[in-house]
């Protein structure tokens, strides 16, 4: 067996480390070594990306989005499920991940509708090769107070304007209302709108 091979050093400014090299079996070793700590593990093909901690900016703006998105599933009477960062991925796949949040819309299933990625580093795995694989059918990623969409369409991700899943939503109001920086006002403003435009 191989012994994995650091790309690079972590050092304060690094919030991630990248491994190369690391079978399933020593993924799940390290699974086993880092529970109860705030590491989080991307897995692709023999790389292995190790995260920790996640920054206040990235809980944050993960959770104002939650939030948001939520008010309008609610509000639309949408029926949905958070799943939270549950971990999906298998052996099979040579790929594990735990996204920043999920859902599925309408029924339970064993992997999600629609995920979320804050992204506040760049670099490092590309998620959406992992979740490709996985036919997750829709990924958000928030950066920089900008929200892009990502619909699966065949075997391949494309970048649209408006989500397939939610088609009624208006993602700029979304957006707009996300970059607020009271979570509480943000929320209650938006939420207000959504109800009054019903």
């Amino acid at each position: 067996m191989s012994s994995p091979v650091l790309e690079k050093p972590t050092t304060s400014e690094t919030s991630y480390v990248i491994l190369y090299n690391v079978s399933w079996e020593q993924l799940e070793q390290l699974d086993i070594a880092l529970a109860g700590t705030s590491a989080r593990l991307t897995y692709l093909d023999g790389i292995l990306e190790i995260m920790s901690p996640l920054s206040d900016d990235h809980e944050d703006n993960k959770k104002t989005l939650a939030m948001l998105l939520e008010v309008y599933m609610r509000t639309e009477k949408i029926r949905f499920y958070g799943r939270g960062s549950a971990t999906i991925g298998k052996k099979e796949d040579k790929t594990r991940r735990e996204p920043d949040e999920s859902y599925n819309l309408g029924t339970k299933k064993p992997i999600p509708d629609l995920i979320l990625e804050i992204t506040v580093t760049s670099g490092g795995i590309n998620k959406l090769e992992i979740y490709q694989r996985l036919q997750v059918p829709e990924v958000w990623f928030w950066e920089d107070g900008l929200l892009s969409i990502y619909c699966l369409q065949g075997d391949s991700y494309t970048k649209v304007t408006k989500s397939t899943l939610l088609p009624d939503l208006n993602l700029d109001l979304l957006a707009k209302y996300a970059r607020v920086a009271d979570q509480y006002d943000a929320v209650n403003e938006y939420s207000r709108i959504i109800k009054n435009s019903n």
